[in-house]
C-alpha cells in the first residue's frame, strides 16, 4: 500500500470514534503530568515538620493567628477541633518557606535530591505539550478542534482534582511517601495504554473504521494542512501579531494557573487555617468543575462556530476573556474578604472554574493560525509560559517568609490582577484565528517525503484493497 499507510479493520472500541479514544488518554496524559506536578503541593504539608520551622524562625510572624486586612489587624484561628491535630502534622523535613517554594518552582531547575528529582519530572512533561499539539493537528478535525482540545488539555484540571484528593487522603491515612508511589504506578500502566492504542496520524492506524479515517483526512486536506515546512519561518514566527498575542496570552495566563495551581492549598493553610484534608478538598472541587466548565464552553462555541454565527477569532476571544476576566475579579476580592472562610473557598472556587475557558481560547490558537506549525508553535509558548511557573513559588515564598499574613498576599494577587489586565488588552487586540500565510510555506506532506497529495495517496490505497 502507497506511502506506508496500513487496511483499517474496524474502531478499537466499539461505537467509540478513534479521535476520541486518542483524546480521553491524552486528557489522561495531562492528568498525570498536572498530578505529579502538584501532588507535592499538598504534600508539602504534611512532609514539613511546621513545628521545628517555627522554632528555627523565631522572629518570623506567626501565620497561624493573625491576618492582617485593610482596617487593621484580625485575628483568623483554626477550628479548636482541628487545633490538637496540628502536632500530629508535622512531617520530617524543616524546609523554610523559601525553601518550599524553590523545591516547588524547580518543575525546571534548582538544588538537591528532591530538586534533581523535579527537573526529571519537568523534562518529562515540558515535551507534553507540544507534542499533544502536534497529535491534536493530525488528529482533530477543523469542526471538532476545540472540543478535542478541550478534553485533551481539561486533563490538567481532571489530574489536579484527583491528585489533590487522592494526596490528601493518603498523605492521612498511609503517610506522604505513599502519594508518590501510587501516582509512579499510574503513570506505568498509562503508558502501555498509549503505546498500543495511539498512532501518530488516522493513515498510520490499523485499528481505526475507514469512514472516520476518510473523515479525518479529507477535512484535514480541505484546510490545506499537508504537514511542516522543509524550513520553519521563524522570522514570520516571531514577527506575527497573532502569534505574539498567542505568547503574551499564554505567559499571562499561565502565571495566574500556577498561582491558583500551586499555592491555592498553601493560602488555605497558612490563612484561611484548613488542616490537611479539608485543605485537599476544598482546593480539589474547584478543578472539577473547571473541568466540567471547559468541556461544556468548548462544545457550545464549536456549535456556534459550524453553524457560522461566530469566527472561529470570537470564539477564542471570548473564551480567553472568560479565562482571565473572571479569575482578576476573584483575586480583587480574595483581597478583602477577611477571614470569611466559605466565602473565600467560593470565589477561588468560580475563579478556578472560569480558567478552564482557555482551553478552548488561546490555548487551541496555535493549530488555527498554522496547523503545520501547531507543535512548534506550542513548544515556543510554552517554554515561555512556563517560566511562571518556576517564579511563582519563589515569590510566594519570598513575600510570605517574610510576612505570611494577608497583606503578602494582597502583594500577591495584585501583581496577578496587572498580568491578567495586559493579558485582556493583548489578546483582544492581537489574537487571530486565522491561517498565517507562513503556515504554508514550502509545506511538505503528512505522510511522507513522495509528492503525491494526500487525498491521491488515500484513493490509491483504497483502489488497491478494492482489487485485492
Amino acid at each position: 500500500m502507497a506511502g506506508g499507510e496500513v487496511r483499517a479493520r474496524g474502531n478499537i472500541i466499539p461505537f467509540i470514534p478513534a479521535r476520541y479514544i486518542f483524546a480521553v488518554l491524552g486528557s489522561i496524559a495531562m492528568a498525570i503530568i498536572y498530578g505529579l506536578k502538584v501532588n507535592l503541593s499538598v504534600a508539602m504539608v504534611a512532609m514539613v515538620n511546621h513545628t521545628a520551622v517555627k522554632m528555627n524562625n523565631p522572629h518570623a510572624s506567626d501565620s497561624h493567628n493573625v491576618l492582617q486586612n485593610v482596617t487593621g489587624v484580625e485575628e483568623c484561628e483554626a477550628d479548636i477541633k482541628n487545633s490538637s491535630s496540628a502536632k500530629n502534622q508535622d512531617g520530617p523535613f524543616d524546609w523554610t518557606s523559601n525553601e518550599q517554594g524553590i523545591i516547588l518552582s524547580s518543575w525546571r531547575g534548582g538544588v538537591w535530591m528532591v530538586v534533581i528529582m523535579r527537573i526529571l519530572q519537568g523534562i518529562g512533561g515540558g515535551v507534553t505539550f507540544p507534542a499533544e499539539h502536534t497529535m491534536i493537528s493530525n488528529w482533530a478535525p477543523p469542526s471538532e478542534r476545540s472540543t478535542i482540545s478541550s478534553i485533551i488539555y481539561a486533563g490538567t484540571a481532571l489530574g489536579t482534582v484527583i491528585s489533590m484528593l487522592m494526596a490528601g487522603m493518603l498523605a492521612d491515612a498511609f503517610g506522604w511517601a505513599s502519594i508518590f508511589y501510587v501516582m509512579g504506578g499510574l503513570s506505568c500502566i498509562w503508558m502501555v495504554l498509549w503505546v498500543f492504542f495511539i498512532y501518530d496520524t488516522p493513515s498510520l492506524h490499523p485499528l481505526i473504521d475507514q469512514s472516520e479515517r476518510d473523515y479525518i483526512v479529507s477535512s484535514l486536506n480541505s484546510g490545506g494542512e499537508h504537514g511542516p515546512p522543509k524550513k520553519i519561518p521563524w522570522k514570520a514566527i516571531m514577527t506575527s501579531i497573532p502569534f505574539l498575542g498567542i505568547l503574551i496570552a499564554h505567559t499571562c495566563n499561565n502565571w495566574g494557573w500556577y498561582m491558583l495551581l500551586i499555592e491555592l492549598p498553601i493560602y488555605m493553610k497558612g490563612v484561611l487555617k484548613f488542616e490537611i484534608k479539608e485543605n485537599a478538598t476544598y482546593t480539589a472541587i474547584p478543578f472539577f468543575t473547571l473541568w466540567l466548565f471547559s468541556i461544556i464552553i468548548s462544545k457550545t462555541l464549536d456549535t456556534l462556530r459550524c453553524k457560522g454565527s461566530i469566527t472561529t477569532t470570537t470564539a477564542r476571544k471570548i473564551s480567553t476573556f472568560i479565562a482571565s476576566f473572571i479569575p482578576m475579579c476573584c483575586m480583587i476580592a480574595l483581597c478583602f474578604i477577611g477571614c470569611n472562610k466559605m466565602a473565600a473557598v467560593f470565589i477561588a472556587g468560580v475563579g478556578v472554574t472560569s480558567i478552564g475557558a482557555m482551553f478552548s481560547g488561546f490555548l487551541s490558537n496555535h493549530i488555527d493560525i498554522a496547523p503545520n506549525l501547531a507543535g512548534i508553535l506550542m513548544a515556543v509558548t510554552n517554554t515561555v509560559a512556563t517560566l511562571p511557573g518556576i517564579t511563582v513559588p519563589i515569590f510566594v515564598g519570598e513575600l510570605t517568609h517574610k510576612d505570611p499574613t494577608i497583606a503578602s498576599w494582597r502583594i500577591i494577587f495584585g501583581v496577578t490582577i496587572v498580568l491578567y489586565i495586559i493579558e485582556i488588552f493583548a489578546y483582544m487586540t492581537m489574537g487571530s484565528g486565522e491561517p498565517q500565510p507562513w503556515n504554508d510555506v514550502d509545506s511538505i506532506d503528512k505522510s511522507g517525503p513522495e509528492a503525491t497529495p494526500l487525498k491521491s495517496r488515500e484513493q490509491s490505497d483504497y483502489k488497491t484493497k478494492d482489487e485485492d
